[in-house]
């Protein structure tokens, strides 16, 4: 007997739904990664410890004393006795000045002097001479006060005529310039028979026994480093590396002396000084070259280079949460250390980190984490 049309149309239904279930089925299970098709990414966990951090500044190397050599008195320039880059003793004639016009100076001052000292005794012999002839009323006291002024007179010009004579004497000394000090001589611009004049420069001399560096220190790092000195000053030390401009290390260590009373408005920095003893010269004025500042962080949270990435010129990690899911987390560092940055802020002890892989991970990704140790990345 046929069947009703609405039967066999449930016959025909009843196929077609239960494909359709298991087409819906396979589409949930396909949506769903399977555990063991996920990607196996190294991740690790950030601890805190107490961590050395280096600032390196740009310095300029100055001598403890620079002084310039300028001449006192005109002249020719007769005599040159150094050479520009040699070692001399303070003391130790540099140049000498022609010297014919001061030594007839001295002799004019000389002669004048013994004029006014004759002058001073023939005054006081008349004022001994008055006074016997007002002791007897011959002559009125008044006389006796005039002599007595002109006595007066030719002893005040016997002191004017020293201060003439040593005033001789010392331009004379100035025709001789001597080193004020142990040092190092600079560049000689003139050249013997060259006209000099009061205060022309010579040359310089350098004494670099021991050098100062100067660098600037922003104002946040100032306060890192004023703070860990105060909190912990049994282990803070002022202790400077000087790096030569050829990238090598100067071979005796530095001490950080003074620090300027304000901040520079205009870069907001200030500036620090070092110094460093020279014993075999190497160092000289004017040199550059960087200057490193150690600086212990208690408690410092560390997070390897390879699991940090840049978004917009900001830092971000994969941070791992429940069930393998990672998500992009933003963090400041403060100072780069090798391999690792150090946190500033947006990172704690504790916190999973992904540690390799990042560039094939996206915002939400589920991955199958496998725990590396600070140990295992050290020997990686």
């Amino acid at each position: 007997m046929p069947l009703p049309l609405l039967a066999r149309f449930r016959w025909l239904l009843l196929p077609l739904c239960a494909a359709s279930l298991a087409g819906c089925g396979a589409e949930t299970q396909a949506d769903t990664p399977r555990k063991d098709t996920l990607p196996e990414i190294l991740v690790t966990a950030l601890h805190a410890r107490d961590t050395v951090l280096t600032h390196a500044y740009v310095a300029d190397i100055q001598a403890v004393r620079n002084v310039e050599v300028r001449g006192r008195v005109e002249g020719f320039l007769e005599e040159i006795y150094v050479d520009e880059g040699q070692t001399v003793r303070k003391g130790q004639t540099l140049f000498r000045l022609n010297d014919t016009e001061y030594r007839s100076r001295l002799s004019q001052a000389r002669a004048a002097l013994g004029s006014a000292r004759a002058d001073a005794r023939v005054a006081q012999l008349e004022v001994e001479r008055v006074q016997l002839l007002v002791s007897k009323n011959i002559i009125s006291k008044t006389e006796l006060d005039v002599a007595r002024a002109k006595l007066h007179a030719a002893q005040a010009a016997v002191q004017q005529q020293l201060s003439a004579q040593a005033q001789a004497n010392l331009d004379l000394s100035y025709t001789l310039v001597k080193a004020p000090f142990d040092g190092v001589i600079n560049r000689i611009p003139l050249k013997k028979g060259s006209v000099i004049e009061d205060g022309n420069l010579l040359t310089s001399i350098s004494d670099a026994a021991d050098v100062f560096a100067y660098f600037n220190v922003s104002e946040a790092e100032y306060l890192e480093y004023v703070k860990t000195r105060r909190q912990d000053s049994a282990r803070a030390t002022n202790v400077a590396t000087l790096i030569l401009a050829d990238g090598s290390t100067y071979p005796v260590a530095g001490k950080v002396e003074t620090v300027e009373s304000q901040f520079a408005p205009n870069t907001g920095s200030i500036a620090f000084r070092a110094r460093f003893d020279n014993p075999k010269f190497l160092l000289r004025h004017g040199a550059t070259g960087k200057v490193l500042l150690t600086n212990t962080v208690k408690d410092a949270v560390l997070v390897p280079q390879k699991s940090v990435f840049e978004v917009q010129d900001k830092n971000y990690v994969y941070l791992l949460g429940t069930g393998g899911k990672v998500s992009q987390q933003a963090f400041e560092p403060e100072a780069r250390l090798a391999d690792y940055y150090v946190v500033k802020a947006g990172l704690k002890p504790g916190d999973r980190v992904v540690y390799e892989g990042i560039q094939e991970l996206r915002d939400g990704a589920i991955i199958k984490p496998r725990l590396v140790t600070m140990k295992e990345m050290l020997n990686r």
